[in-house]
C-alpha cells in the first residue's frame, strides 16, 4: 500500500501553472478543544500543518501559500515552514461556529484576492494523505471543466439507504424501509466531504461564498486515505496508517 506518485501538471489539465494565478490558503486556527493544539502537534514527527505547507509548495501550482490563524503559535510554525501569514484571523472567525466559507471569504478578501487570483485551494491542516495528483486533479475541475468549486469525496462504507435510525427506547427503525430487501449493489455508491481541500474559482466565491453546490466536483478519495483528524482515536489510527506507509516506503 502506497501513496499515488504525483504526476505532472501537464498531464492532467488543460491549463499550465503559469497561466493562471492560484492561491493557497490553509485555515488554521489555535483553540482546538478536542486535540490540543492539533495543527501544530507532531504528527510522525513533523507540526501537521507543514504537510499541508509542503504538499502546496511542491506541487507548482501556487503564486503563493498563505496561512489564517488567530494563533501566533502557529503563525511562527508556519512561517518557519515558509508559508506566509499576512494577518491575523479575527476572534469571531476562530470560534467553534465559525464556518471553512466565511474563513476562506475573509482570507481571500484580506488579501484582495479578486484582483491578483483566478483560483483559490483551502487546504486543511490535516492532509497528509493528500497528494499533488489530488490538488491537480480539483484544479482541472474548476479550470478545465467549468466547475465553481471542487472537493475531495470518499464513498461511505456502506449504503446510506439502508441506515438505521435508533430511538429514545432503544429500538431502531430503517430511515428508508423501502430498501429493506435492496440488494446492497443495486443501491446507488454514496459519498461524503472527505475534508481535505476545497478549489473554488476566486471571481465566484467572493460573490457567493458556497463551498458544495449542484454542480461542485468531486475527487473521490480511497477510504484508507480520507482522515477527519478530530479526536484521539483519530489521530492515533491515522498516524498508524502514515507511519506503515513510510515504513513500506524505504
Amino acid at each position: 500500500m502506497s501513496l499515488r506518485s504525483a504526476p505532472t501538471v501537464a498531464r492532467k489539465t488543460n491549463s499550465k501553472p503559469g497561466s493562471l494565478r492560484n492561491i493557497a490558503v490553509i485555515p488554521a486556527r489555535g483553540g482546538s478543544r478536542r486535540i490540543s493544539n492539533k495543527n501544530i502537534r507532531l504528527f510522525a514527527g513533523r507540526p501537521l500543518i507543514e504537510y499541508a505547507i509542503a504538499l502546496a509548495h511542491s506541487s507548482g501550482l501556487f503564486e503563493r501559500v498563505i496561512v489564517s490563524t488567530d494563533s501566533a503559535d502557529i503563525r511562527d510554525v508556519a512561517e518557519t515552514a515558509d508559508a506566509e501569514v499576512p494577518f491575523m484571523r479575527p476572534a469571531g472567525l476562530a470560534d467553534d461556529h465559525a464556518t471553512t466559507a466565511a474563513v476562506l471569504h475573509h482570507a481571500l478578501a484580506a488579501i484582495d484576492a479578486e484582483r491578483k487570483y483566478d483560483f483559490a485551494c483551502c487546504i486543511y491542516p490535516a492532509t497528509p494523505f493528500t497528494t499533488i495528483e489530488d490538488l491537480v486533479e480539483g484544479w482541472a475541475l474548476v479550470a478545465d471543466n467549468g466547475a465553481p468549486t471542487s472537493l475531495a469525496v470518499t464513498r461511505f462504507a456502506a449504503p446510506i439507504w439502508r441506515a438505521f435510525e435508533r430511538r429514545a427506547d432503544q429500538t431502531i427503525s430503517m430511515v428508508w424501509p423501502e430498501h429493506r430487501d435492496t440488494r446492497s449493489q443495486d443501491l446507488p455508491e454514496t459519498f461524503h466531504d472527505a475534508g481535505q481541500f476545497y478549489w473554488v474559482s476566486v471571481p465566484a466565491f467572493m460573490e457567493d461564498p458556497v463551498l458544495i453546490s449542484a454542480r461542485s466536483g468531486g475527487v473521490v478519495y480511497e477510504r484508507w486515505r480520507a482522515h477527519d483528524i478530530d479526536t484521539e482515536e483519530d489521530w492515533v489510527r491515522a498516524e498508524l496508517i502514515f507511519r506503515s506507509i513510510e515504513k513500506d516506503r524505504t
